[in-house]
């Protein structure tokens, strides 16, 4: 994927160790909780509960983009619609500009809706094909009652127009379309209404990797004319890394790590996010054929019903000790502009010096990594080991012996060397010499004043 102009340009986020970032906050989310319940029985009793979104706090500053990711099921969408206010929370907290929205009512939510928009991860289902583009479009100048300056039909077209369509497409409908076209119209009709807050639910990941490039960069550049601040959810950290400028890292409903680009790509601190870099393919020709530092994480994700105590990674970790399992590390800025929730940091002292036994997963982890290494190890003799015999020995002439050969029982147990006597004609014979080098043509027969006659013709 192409280059954008977050990369070239320098990130808004200061680097470690100036001054802290003096943008006003946009949005702030303090323990937000959303709890899928599970019924059963005639009576519909509860019987226990999805925990998919499950205590998580971070905030998102004017005009930066916040990258989130993770494996599947982390609670990664289901957070971005909570924040958005299309599913009411379990528990917990979200400001918006200072104001609390946690609870309002969905009378009280409708004006926010022009400033907090989103954008679904799905082109084909977020689109009514009912609908032509341009009523899609001004849906929501429809819904708030805005009247925009020269009409809706020009505000429509111009909009087309800023996401790279034509504004004749107006009287079109969503099946003539291609993926990447109906992103754009997706993305035209979250800007109809000039929010403040865009939540982006992996807005390319159905797309082919040219129409990706095309539709980041677009949403780039929109930042930086329409002056937006982002909530980019997706599970491709190439993609993440070109549009962020920090990101969040989710497991099974927690953040367990928050830092800055340039710190969580260069020196990650949790050890899932160094497993997640560590399966990122490095597009770089001089490196085919080379090893790569992939990292195996060991079993499946815990189910998010009954999640395991402690850290909930503890599971798979090849660091994790009892502490890990006991206790829930906090979420805590370990260094500026990152923040960890773990025991056991990378790239930092413990958190938890004192507890040095691993966990069983942890063994096995370490053990499936040594077995790995001796597996290579072994490869690696085998290989110089076949080089060598098929060095000198094949090149040499029929009936000359070899420089170094393989030793015989019998040949380790007689320090004496002996050399074999080369013959114009050489046979094989039934007995041989014990000596720890053999002549690759003949077997010798065995001489008691250590010399070795002529072979028998």
């Amino acid at each position: 994927m192409s280059e954008t102009k977050k990369t070239d340009a320098a990130p808004s986020v200061p680097p470690q160790g100036s001054a802290p970032d003096e943008r006003e906050v946009l949005l702030k989310v303090q323990g937000l909780q959303k709890h899928f319940p599970i019924r059963k029985g005639v009576l519909q009793r509860q019987v226990g509960a999805v925990k998919a979104v499950d205590g998580i706090d971070f905030e998102v500053r004017k005009g930066e983009t916040l990258g989130v990711v993770g494996e599947s099921g982390c609670g990664k969408s289901t957070m971005g619609r909570v924040i958005t206010r299309l599913q009411d929370p379990t528990g917990g907290t979200i400001h918006f500009e200072g104001q609390d929205i946690t609870r309002l009512k969905p009378a009280a939510m409708r004006p926010l809706r022009r400033d907090i928009q989103m954008i679904f991860q799905d082109p084909y289902g977020s689109l009514n094909p009912r609908h032509t583009i341009g009523g899609i479009v001004s849906a929501p100048f429809r819904l708030q009652g805005v009247e925009p300056e020269g009409g809706v039909k020009k505000e429509v077209q111009r909009l087309l127009e800023l996401v790279g369509l034509s504004p004749e497409h107006y009287n079109r409908y969503p099946h003539e379309f291609s993926g990447g076209q109906r992103q754009r119209i997706g993305i035209a009709r979250a800007l109809a209404l000039k929010p403040k807050l865009v939540v982006a639910d992996e807005p390319v990941s159905a797309l082919d990797v040219s129409i990706q490039a095309q539709v980041v960069n677009l949403m780039d550049d929109l930042q930086q004319e329409l002056g937006l601040t982002y909530v980019i959810i997706a599970h491709d950290l190439s993609v993440v890394r070109h549009v962020s400028d920090r990101i969040a890292v989710m497991y099974l409903g927690k953040i367990v790590e928050l830092a800055d680009r340039t710190s969580l790509y260069q020196a990650p601190m949790h050890p899932y996010t160094k497993a997640l870099m560590s399966a990122v393919p490095v597009p770089d020709p001089k490196r085919r054929g080379a090893k790569s530092e992939r990292i195996l994480l060991k079993g499946d994700v815990p189910s998010p019903i009954s999640p395991p105590s402690g850290c909930r990674f503890h599971t798979r970790c090849w660091k994790a000790t009892q502490v890990c399992a006991t206790q829930e590390p906090v979420l805590v800025e370990l260094r500026t502009g990152q923040q960890v929730a773990c025991h056991h940091p990378e790239n930092f002292a413990d958190q938890a010096p004192q507890d040095v036994v691993l966990l069983t997963a942890a063994k096995e982890a370490a053990e499936l990594v040594a077995d790995e290494v001796l597996a290579e190890s072994a490869a690696t003799s085998a290989a110089v080991a076949a080089e060598i015999a098929d060095g000198p020995a094949a090149e040499a002439p029929e009936g000359t012996v070899a420089p170094e050969s393989a030793e015989t029982p019998e040949t380790a147990e007689t320090p004496e060397v002996t050399e074999a006597a080369e013959a114009p004609e050489a046979t094989e014979t039934a007995e041989t010499a014990e000596a720890p080098e053999v002549a690759e043509t003949a077997e010798t027969a065995e001489d008691p004043e250590g010399e070795t006659p002529a072979k028998e013709k």
